[in-house]
C-alpha cells in the first residue's frame, strides 16, 4: 500500500553556469518573459561551473513525498539507456519504489540543458524524451489501485492523453487526486477541464497558468479563484514565484509571502511547492500549517543546484522560518 503515486516528467539536468561578463540579460518584448539571456554568437564560452542532476515533475515530486516519510511510487518512463539507468538508481537511493517505471526503447531519456546567470535567473534547454510517451498501454492499472493519493504533475506531449484516464481511474478506486497543470492540459480548454477538474482534490497552478485557465488577467487574483471555484470544489493552490502563493478551499482564501532569500537556482522550486503543500495537508490536515511547509521546501530547493538536493527532510527546516498566512472570507 502506497501513500501517494507520482506521474510526470523523469529527466537527466545538466547546470551550466555562466560568468557574469560573458552574458548579459536584456529586455525583449518578443519573448514570453519580457526579456532575453544573450550569448555572443560564433564565440566559445567558458563554463564557471558544471553539476548533473536528475529532474522532471514526477520524479521530484516523489523526492519530496520520500523525503516527508511516506511510501511513495513513481510511474514514468526513461529511455532505455546510460542516463535512465542513472535516474532510476537515483530514485532508488531517495527511497521512491521504481517497479513502476518503463524503459523505453525508442525514445532516449528526457534531457534538460539549463544556463545559470549569477542571480538565479536561467534559461532551459530541453529535449523531449521517453517520458513524454507515456500512454495508457505503458500503465500497470491494477497494481495502482492500492495507493491513497495519486500526484499528476504536468504531462506534456503525448503523456498529456493520460491525465483524463488516470482521474477516472483514480475517482473510480476511492483515490484522492492532486494535480499541477502544465500547458499541454490547459491547452485542452475549459469545455474538455471542467468534467476532469471537477474530480481533483487539490489543483496546483502558477500564476500564468491559473491567468491561461480562466482567460483572467493574473493580476486579478480574485476572480480567477472564484472562476476556478465553479471548476472544481477541491482545494485551488496558485503559486507566485517571488510574491508567495495563494491557496482557497472555496470558503476561504490563504495568503503568505516567501522569506527574503537570494535563489541560487530555481529549477525545481514550483514541484518543491506541490508536493510540500501535499506533504503538510496529509500530515496535519491544515492549510496553514501546508503552506508553511510548502514554502519552506521550494525556498531550500532554489539554495541547492539540482531539484532534488535541496529538499527538506521531515521535521527538518534548518534555517526556514514558517511564514506569516493571512485568512479571508473568499466571497467577501
Amino acid at each position: 500500500m502506497f501513500d501517494i503515486i507520482t506521474f510526470g516528467s523523469a529527466t537527466i539536468d545538466t547546470f551550466l553556469k555562466l560568468r557574469d561578463k560573458d552574458y548579459h540579460i536584456s529586455k525583449d518584448n518578443k519573448f514570453s518573459s519580457g526579456k532575453a539571456f544573450c550569448l555572443p554568437l560564433g564565440s566559445k564560452i567558458s563554463i564557471d561551473d558544471l553539476k548533473v542532476s536528475s529532474g522532471g515533475g514526477g520524479t521530484n515530486t516523489a523526492c519530496t513525498f520520500s523525503r516527508q516519510g511516506f511510501k511513495v511510487s513513481y510511474v514514468g518512463k526513461v529511455g532505455d539507456d546510460k542516463r535512465g539507468e542513472e535516474l532510476i538508481e537515483e530514485l532508488k537511493k531517495n527511497k521512491i519504489e521504481t517497479q513502476f517505471v518503463k524503459k523505453d526503447k525508442n525514445h532516449p531519456t528526457a534531457f534538460s540543458l539549463i544556463l545559470s546567470s549569477s542571480i538565479g535567473e536561467r534559461t532551459a534547454l530541453i529535449y523531449r524524451g521517453a517520458c513524454h510517451f507515456m500512454e495508457k498501454s505503458d500503465i500497470p492499472w491494477e497494481k495502482l489501485k492500492k495507493t491513497r493519493w495519486f500526484y499528476l504533475g504536468p504531462l506534456s506531449g503525448k503523456s498529456s492523453q493520460i491525465f483524463a484516464p488516470l482521474v477516472r481511474f483514480a475517482k473510480k478506486n476511492n483515490i484522492k487526486v492532486a494535480a499541477n497543470l502544465g500547458n499541454s492540459q490547459i491547452s485542452l480548454g475549459q469545455r474538455v477541464l471542467k468534467p476532469i477538474l471537477s474530480q481533483l482534490d487539490v489543483l496546483i497552478l502558477n500564476r500564468e497558468e491559473a491567468s491561461l485557465l480562466t482567460k483572467i488577467s493574473s493580476k486579478n487574483e480574485k476572480e480567477i479563484i472564484k472562476k476556478i471555484s465553479l471548476f472544481t470544489k477541491g482545494i485551488i493552490v496558485i503559486t507566485k514565484g517571488k510574491k508567495g502563493s495563494i491557496v482557497s478551499n472555496g470558503k476561504y482564501v490563504f495568503e503568505a509571502g516567501i522569506p527574503s532569500v537570494l535563489a541560487v537556482e530555481a529549477t525545481g522550486a514550483g514541484d518543491a511547492y506541490g508536493s510540500g503543500f501535499l506533504s503538510g495537508l496529509l500530515s496535519k490536515n491544515n492549510i496553514e500549517y501546508a503552506i508553511q511547509l510548502a514554502t519552506a521546501n521550494s525556498s531550500s530547493c532554489t539554495q541547492k543546484i539540482g531539484a532534488k538536493n535541496g529538499l527538506l527532510q521531515k521535521n527538518k527546516w534548518g534555517i526556514w522560518p514558517r511564514v506569516k498566512v493571512r485568512k479571508k472570507l473568499l466571497w467577501k
